[in-house]
């Protein structure tokens, strides 16, 4: 069965699953296509419906609520499963995009077993918007969810994932923050931080530097609001000016100048200007 096509708002939604991205912080971030699905579905299943029904409130929008999360039991996901086949169900978590460390994997996962339409209503993911405030490398992330709560399983993890050579991305809570940066203090201590917090909220922030720093700050002034942890690539990865120098001059033995700096730049990471200056230096006779 093949999944919802988009559609008109004068025409009755295919049954099936919408899963629908609401604001992570700032209510003007919903967006026009969640706006029309959540006006016309027959009803919507949520985390708490006192949190969407203040959204729906919101946006003028009265549907029956019904309480869902990956912990229903089954034979709650079940009655859910049946109203869909005739019924159009939005799903949404309390902010941002379901199934992004909220409710959603075992419903969709049943959804397709059963052949019920499944289609997603992008929008709003506090993980994305993290990165791209960070200015933290983006050509490659990892996103793992939240860290463990226990300091021993904490520090175990970040370890397995301290050699990744992409940003790693995780969401945190206020009250573990300092002890998630410990954490990172001890596994990985040289490797560039960015905290951010409040996302798209009057009180906005993203603070970036290294664990040791960014301990001090929190200690002083502690965090509050939900936070986005974002750890940048192993600096093992990133070369020093002696290593940048050493491909310099192996670049410039059949490069020219301009060539050799965009060779080690894509290589590295490292400015192009910057190298390109090196290499004018480095060049030959």
């Amino acid at each position: 069965m093949s999944d919802p096509a988009p559609q008109t708002s004068d025409q009755s939604l295919t049954p099936g699953l919408y899963l629908v991205a609401t604001p992570i912080g700032n209510l003007g971030d919903i967006t026009l296509r969640a706006v029309d699905i959540l006006s016309r579905c027959d009803g919507v299943a949520c985390e708490d419906t006192r949190v969407t029904g203040k959204l729906l409130k919101h946006l003028g929008i009265s549907k029956p609520l019904w309480r869902y999360d990956d912990h229903s039991e089954h034979r709650d996901r079940s009655r859910l499963l049946d109203s869909m086949r005739s019924r159009a169900v939005a799903l949404v978590s309390d902010a941002g995009t379901p199934m992004v460390s909220d409710p959603g994997y075992r419903l969709v996962n049943d959804c397709r077993e059963q052949g019920i339409p499944v289609t997603s209503i992008p929008g709003p993911c506090a993980a994305v918007v993290g990165l791209t405030l960070s200015g933290l490398p983006n050509d490659r992330f990892l996103f793992a969810g939240f860290l463990p709560t226990k300091d021993k399983t904490r520090r175990e993890m970040l370890a397995e994932m301290a050699a990744i050579d992409a940003t790693l991305i995780f969401y945190e809570t206020a009250p573990r923050l300092l002890k998630s940066l410990a954490a990172i203090e001890d596994v990985m201590p040289k490797r560039e931080i960015a905290v951010a917090r409040e996302l798209t909220k009057l009180h906005e922030e993203c603070r970036r530097g290294f664990s040791a720093g960014l301990m001090a700050y929190y200690d002083a002034n502690p965090p509050k609001g939900e936070i986005v942890l974002l750890i940048g690539p192993p600096e093992a990865q990133q070369a020093n000016e002696a290593d940048a120098d050493d491909m310099l001059i192996e670049a410039l033995a059949t490069m020219k100048p301009s060539q050799a700096a965009g060779h080690v730049a894509k290589a590295t990471g490292l400015d192009r200007k910057a190298l390109y200056a090196r290499a004018m230096d480095l060049k030959p006779g």
